[in-house]
């Protein structure tokens, strides 16, 4: 007989992380009366998998782990049929009995904080069932066609694209460019997500906060068309217009930060100055103008539509090639031009422009700060004009102390950076 192997403070940790991830779930199977396992059993279940993870290990066989993975579903589905629940199927806690046999196993294996995560992911999941459940039946054909199509932009199309630069300058390069098609219609799908799932009736701050991600530009002109048709929503209209354009500027940030990590930093100082004043600005207006009458939802197209996707995919791969050439033969100062020109109609655009030729080292970080708030500040003063337009005179007043505030403090972030004078 072999000498015995000494046991460590790992081993006996892992095992401790089994029993409790199996506890935790298993606390949350204890609430359904119907369940044949609870907290014991999910607790032994995720120590049977650590324990079958060992002898494999030790064997260097996976006969063990399988065998266990199968002895765990025949008895769970034997309880199951051996005592049946017209109410309960069963089929959740067998789903779940096997995840727990699996993450007890990964802890052995050295994947104790992934077996973790996955494990308060699925308590989650299953403590969750009704509200996921009535959010399934609130889904139309149209926003089955939304996930579906983002699947496609995303698991489908995004993969087989080549990671290499083509076209003039070498500023096209197709795996990249559909990249920020998919990040765009991320951000949008999920403020479009927002509004059909719970609507206006969670007041002014929900709709402005997730119109803005939809579409800052969709939500001004609804609000404007709505404030005309009743004046007494005017200051209403203006809250929301206000917010759902701070948004915008806040998604700028976001957005930074995914595509151009290296640029944040600098770019987060211009934005602070507006970010805050903006944030002041809709305090103000939330405690004089009130929150008060009904509330509509912007009417916001389907992000993930393929025609959506790519007509934004060309818009932005032509200001690509613009923002490249004009940096190249006449320097920042055309770069600037393009960005307020391009800016008023679409800022995702030009941002996103910007900041892949400074990750491709084709622009200098000042450059690219300073085209970036001359985009937003463009866009503001677009936003504003539409408020005018369409919700006319009183809307227009209302609104506009708003935007300049927060289109002042963008232009005094950019000086207080120290960059507002480079190349101008």
């Amino acid at each position: 007989m072999p000498a015995a192997t000494p046991v460590s403070p790992e081993q006996i940790e892992a095992f401790l992380i089994a029993i409790g991830i199996g506890m935790l779930i298993g606390l949350e199977r204890e609430r359904i009366p119907s369940a044949r396992a609870g907290l014991r059993t999910f607790g032994l279940v995720g120590m049977f998998g650590a324990l079958t993870a060992l002898l494999g290990e030790h064997l260097h066989s996976a006969a063990p782990l399988v065998t266990g993975l199968a002895l765990i579903g025949i008895t769970i589905v034997a309880a199951y049929l051996l005592h049946p629940d017209p109410s309960d199927p069963g089929t959740t806690s067998v789903a779940a009995l096997l995840v727990c046999y699996c993450l007890g196993a990964a802890v052995w294996l050295g994947y104790a904080k992934l077996a973790v995560m996955l494990a308060v992911g699925t308590t989650v999941l299953l403590y969750f069932k009704a509200q996921l459940r009535g959010m399934a039946t609130r889904l139309d054909a149209r926003d089955w066609i939304s996930i579906l199509q983002f699947g496609v932009l995303s698991l489908v199309i995004l993969p087989i694209l080549p990671n290499e630069e083509f076209g003039p300058h070498g500023a096209l390069n197709p795996y990249q460019l559909w990249w920020m098609v998919v990040l765009i219609s991320g951000v949008s799908l999920a403020g479009y997500a927002a509004l059909q799932f719970a609507g206006p009736r969670y007041g002014t701050a929900f709709v402005g906060v997730f119109g803005g991600l939809a579409s800052s530009t969709a939500t001004t002109m609804v609000y404007a068309r709505q404030a005309k048709s009743a004046p007494e929503m005017g200051s209403v209209a203006a809250l929301v217009i206000i917010l759902a354009n701070l948004v915008m500027v806040l998604r700028v940030a976001v957005l930074a930060a995914v595509v151009a990590p290296a640029a944040i930093a600098s770019l987060a100082t211009a934005l602070v100055p507006g970010l805050v004043l903006g944030a002041l600005t809709i305090l103000f207006y939330w405690r004089r103008l009130g929150n008060g009458g009904p509330l509509v939802r912007p009417a916001t197209g389907n992000p993930t539509e393929l025609r959506t996707a790519l007509g934004f995919g060309a818009l932005y791969a032509v200001v690509l090639l613009c923002a490249a050439w004009l940096s190249d033969k006449v320097g920042n100062s055309g770069l600037y031009v393009l960005a307020v020109v391009s800016g008023l109609t679409d800022v995702d655009a030009i941002v996103l422009s910007t900041l892949r030729l400074f990750t491709l080292e084709r622009l200098q970080l000042d450059a690219t700060v300073v085209s970036v708030m001359l985009a937003m500040i463009a866009n503001l003063v677009f936003k504003t004009t539409l408020s005018f337009a369409l919700g006319g005179r009183s809307l227009g007043t209302q609104t506009l102390p708003g935007m300049a505030v927060v289109a002042l403090g963008l232009g005094a972030g950019l000086a207080w950076s120290g960059m507002g004078g480079v190349g101008l």
